[in-house]
């Protein structure tokens, strides 16, 4: 691995393999073992990213919802009561006749 101005270089392997320098990993919160992804930005410049685990992913997405909004269950829960009834009043059936 050698540093310049312009970042680090590291050596790839005949298998692809390239180790991400530390100061790095420690920047990206990349653990051992762990996942990144390779992204290509609009400007052709290609970007690491680190991936969650699931574990760190738990609740991530309860908590970013506010607490007057319906979760995507709730909404999905509506929606079918919605087709529901209306199949329901399109065929003269009501919950008495179940």
């Amino acid at each position: 691995m050698s540093e310049s101005n312009d970042g680090t270089t590291v050596t790839v392997t005949s298998k692809g393999q390239a180790t991400i320098p530390k100061e790095f990993r420690d920047k990206l919160h990349i653990g051992t073992p762990g996942r990144v992804r390779f992204v290509e930005n609009e400007a052709g410049e290609v970007v690491i990213r680190p991936v969650k685990r699931p574990s760190e992913l738990r609740g991530t997405l309860a908590s970013e919802t506010e607490d007057d909004d319906p979760s995507a269950t709730e909404l999905l829960r509506e929606e079918r009561e919605r087709e529901k009834k209306n199949t329901d009043d399109k065929y003269g059936l009501s919950e008495q006749d179940e």
